[in-house]
């Protein structure tokens, strides 16, 4: 049997604010993507922009940190899996989704009163930063 790869990376602006639920003991964000595909026209020539949405999951502490410095508009880079759901919605009816499982978030561009830059969300990044902070040069 071949092996299975399930990665997906997407670059793109947050289209609402972060939203939190408890799962058990673990807190779930749940993010809205947009990512843009340029399409060109084959009557006009011209290009434009088509936006395409995204439902990205963050679990545990990485969750909260999105949870707590992203707002609408804000550009992120997601590095994670596709997971594929179905449930029966409150009009009886079948729904199903797939959605993004984030594994890293990437805070890209600056935030209100903050630096600019790329910020990890992921623990072992966050404790090189700590680290970082204490070399005298």
């Amino acid at each position: 049997m071949s092996t299975s790869i399930n990665r997906v990376t997407l670059v793109g602006n947050l289209t609402r604010d972060p939203e939190t639920r408890q799962a058990g003991a673990t807190t779930v964000c749940t993010l809205r993507l947009a990512v843009n595909d340029r399409v060109k026209n084959k009557d006009t020539g011209a290009w434009t922009d088509y936006a395409n949405y995204f439902t990205v999951s963050v679990f545990g502490a990485q969750g909260e940190r999105c949870a707590q410095y992203l707002v609408k508009g804000r550009q992120v880079a997601i590095d994670g899996r596709l997971r594929w759901r179905s449930w029966e919605g409150n009009d009886g009816g079948e729904h199903e989704t797939v959605e993004i499982v984030a594994e890293n978030v990437q805070f890209i561009g600056t935030r209100e009163g903050g630096a600019a830059g790329p910020t990890s969300t992921k623990a072992s990044d966050q404790a090189a930063a700590d680290f970082d902070d204490d070399i005298p040069f």
